[in-house]
């Protein structure tokens, strides 16, 4: 059995023992009462098929007491001065240290710290703190150091410290004194009744479901241009753009506004009845008659969900019209139970089909016109671009950090039926927003990264909604390809693939919510002294949702928080900060976003020529791939300096000149993306030397690993940072590259073994034909 075979059974598996895991911890089918706000006496609330939720009555769970961080309390003064030793006498330490490991070992006084909120960890914190207190102050709070005195001289009991041990308890946890505030602030269980202007009018939710390439969303959009007014909800600033210019050349005023711009039609700058936008920036106040949210099924994504479900429940639209893959039915139907509203659903057929082939591609020699080949890393994308090139073919590239126009530009040269590039290499970035002429969709690897709920990153086999969707863009109704087809390349890939799409997509069952800036403000009054991290990871672990929702991944906002938390900024604008969609993984970028954030601290504007003086501007065209991955930060930083300027207007003043060097720097990315093949053999001339040799002598072969037999394509084994054997961290150009994530030490040891195994082979014949001589 195949290693992809393995880790797709055990994939499958462990999300079926997690399903009914779930499914056996909730109740069965029941009438949910309805509420007398949500639901009108006049109208009958329908019987649902619906899961248990937590009441308001249910017990709330524990708090995680690893986040409670004790503060720090002076030590050097009192308001009593030593009032408690001139009423009594002074205090003998070594004989005060007993009483204090008396009353330590005392079970009765830890159980009743516990009903306080002290757990055995908090608990110990507090006396370890308290114990301090008492032996290092010049002079104790007269009323403690009566009490120490009385117990010391056999005139008092050791459980008369426990008062002043919880008064110190309280003063080092302060959140032990608001328990009950915080929980209510934290209390997820009906985010419907967050939007109140939402629920004050009866909405008509219509679903358009149905596979991609189906016509759903064209049908929605369309009532969406017939409206009044009304908003385009997108997952992607391409989606939103696309909109943007087919409502206008509709004759259909529609502004456009997402994270980093704002396009106003109307030159006074008015705003249009119509609305494009990125679904974080969707306004859940301003009243519309159509609303469209586009890629419903990603109310369940780790981290953006939030988005989808603040969408659905806030936006104040006369009709919405949900689009999305069937898997969503039955739960946006559950969900719009809360809040009293029926679904109207659309199904919908794809409106061309696509087959699965029997046959693997096996080979790069086997590549034809209209062939997109699929990877899910950087990595793979630079090596299979570089083969097939050195095969005489020219192909696009597409992959997630590239920028939009970069994007487009090379989606236009591979839809050009008059450019010579005929092949697409690409991540699942293809996956939404590019419109492209695809024959076959190859999947190079079926083994994606995935960030679970946790936070923690773990290699999984895609699921069978990620393959559908990377899948549908074959054959699309708009293209020149009317039929589509898939199939892997590698043959071992290919009933795996065949396997994942012979299962129905897994049903949504739950959507993610996101704790607002007013609700840690909220947090920070009661607990003034903790960081923004630590009031978010309170929150999160106090913080009760019911069996319809989950709290997103807040990994990167908790990295943003600890990146700045050294910055004297107050509270909403750290926030604001931190909810800055930046890549972590790019150094420069993350530096950046530091210096930004002091300038910003010291009220000092970040003008054109700060930033200028910071990217280093102008740039020149890139040399290499090196150069080419930092050109892609340096444009991710105008983004956020972008991103910035519609938060804070007057510290961010440039837009326009920013905007003007950003749209400059992409066409000097289009032109170093253009050129990749030749910024790879300037990054390491011997390697593609090497591989364009190989190409010549013969076409590389596929065998069970994944990868061809020249160790470029598939999988990469080894990505710590660990030497192989038989590798060098030195500083030859394979040492930076390993050290700049260029390439992985693996890669490298599979190019030296094949480099040395092709050497073999020609000497053997060499030999033979001497031989036969």
């Amino acid at each position: 059995m195949s290693v992809n075979r393995c880790v797709y059974l055990l994939s499958r598996l462990r999300r079926h023992i997690h399903t009914r895991t779930a499914r056996s911890s909730t109740g069965g089918c029941h009438v949910s009462p309805p509420s007398s706000l949500l639901h009108p006496p006049h109208r009958a609330a329908p019987a649902v098929c619906s899961r248990n939720v937590s009441s308001n009555s249910s017990s709330p769970k524990p708090p995680d007491t690893s986040l409670f961080v004790p503060l720090s309390l002076k030590t050097d003064s009192t308001a009593d001065g030593a009032v408690g030793a001139e009423l009594t006498q002074a205090l003998d330490k070594n004989e005060l240290l007993k009483v204090l490991n008396r009353f330590y070992k005392r079970k009765e006084m830890q159980r009743l710290a516990a009903d306080q909120g002290l757990d055995a960890r908090l608990f110990h914190q507090a006396f370890i703190s308290f114990r301090k207190f008492v032996l290092e102050m010049q002079s104790l709070p007269a009323d403690l150091h009566i009490i120490l005195s009385d117990i010391c001289c056999g005139a008092g009991h050791v459980d008369d410290i426990y008062p002043y041990f919880m008064r110190h308890a309280k003063q080092i946890f302060p959140m032990l004194d608001c328990m009950d505030d915080l929980r209510k602030i934290s209390d997820l269980r009906v985010p419907a009744n967050w939007y109140p202007e939402a629920r004050a009018i009866q909405r008509k939710i219509i679903f358009h479901a149905g596979p991609t390439n189906s016509g759903k969303t064209y049908h929605a959009i369309q009532r969406y241009l017939t409206a009044k007014s009304g908003v385009y909800c997108g997952p992607l600033k391409l989606l939103a753009h696309e909109i943007f210019e087919k409502s206008n050349n509709a004759g259909v005023p529609c502004d456009l506004v997402t994270g980093e711009e704002r396009t106003f039609v109307d030159l006074e700058g008015r705003a249009a009845g119509h609305v494009a936008c990125t679904i974080e920036m969707c306004s859940v106040t301003t009243p519309y008659e159509v609303a469209v949210i586009d890629e419903i099924q990603m109310i369940r994504d780790t981290s953006r969900g939030w988005a989808w479900t603040r969408a659905l429940l806030g936006l104040c639209a006369e009709e919405i019209h949900i689009c999305g893959e069937p898997a969503a039915v039955d739960f946006i139907r559950e969900l719009m139970f809360t809040t009293g509203e029926e679904v109207e659903v659309h199904n919908y057929q794809r409106l061309t089909p696509f087959s699965i082939l029997d046959q693997a591609v096996e080979s790069l020699d086997n590549l034809r016109p209209g062939d997109c080949i699929v990877c899910f890393s950087k990595n793979d994308i630079y090596s299979l671009s570089r083969q097939i090139e050195a095969r005489g073919q020219e192909c696009a590239v597409i992959y997630g950090s590239l920028p939009p126009g970069t994007k487009l530009s090379q989606a236009k040269k591979f839809n050009d039926p008059d450019d010579p590039c005929k092949i697409l290499v690409a991540t699942d970035a293809i996956g939404m927003g590019l419109n492209l002429s695809i024959k076959r969709i190859i999947f190079n690897s079926l083994i994606k990264p995935n960030i679970n709920e946790k936070g923690e990153k773990q290699m999984e086999t895609i699921s069978t909604s990620q393959a559908l969707q990377i899948a549908g863009r074959a054959g699309r109704f708009s293209s020149k390809f009317k039929e589509g087809e898939v199939t892997t390349m590698h043959r071992d890939d290919l009933p795996v693939l065949k396997e994942i799409l012979s299962h129905s997509v897994d049903p949504i069952e739950t959507a993610g919510l996101h704790p607002t800036a007013e609700q840690i403000e909220m947090f920070a009054y009661h607990l003034p002294d903790a960081t923004l991290s630590n009031l978010v990871d309170i929150f999160v672990s106090l913080s009760q949702v019911d069996g319809l929702y989950f709290v997103c991944n807040i990994d990167d906002f908790k990295f943003l928080a600890d990146m700045i938390q050294h910055i004297p900024l107050n509270l909403r604008s750290r926030y604001v900060f931190c909810t800055a969609p930046i890549n972590k993984k790019q150094p420069f970028v993350c530096t950046s976003f530091l210096k930004f954030a002091r300038q910003f601290s010291r009220d000092e504007p970040l003008t054109f020529d700060w930033v200028c003086r910071h990217v280093s501007w102008p740039l020149s065209p890139p040399k290499n791939i090196k150069d080419l991955v930092h050109l892609e930060a340096v444009h991710d930083v105008l983004d956020l300096y972008l991103w910035l300027s519609y938060r804070f207007m007057d510290m961010f003043p440039d837009t326009a000149l920013i905007r003007d060097v950003q749209r400059e720097l992409d066409g000097i990315i289009q032109e170093g993306v253009r050129n990749i093949t030749r910024l790879i053999k300037n990054t390491d001339p011997t390697i593609t030397d090497a591989v364009q040799a190989q190409g010549g002598r013969r076409a590389p072969t596929l065998g069970g690993s994944g990868k061809t037999s020249s160790g470029f394509v598939g999988r990469t084994a080894n990505h710590g940072g660990h030497k192989g054997p038989g590798q060098t961290m030195d500083n030859s150009l394979a040492g930076r590259l390993i050290k700049d994530g260029l390439l992985t030490p693996g890669l490298l040891l599979q190019l030296q073994k094949e480099w040395s195994r092709d050497n073999d082979d020609d000497n053997k014949g060499k030999g033979r034909k001497k031989k036969k001589r």
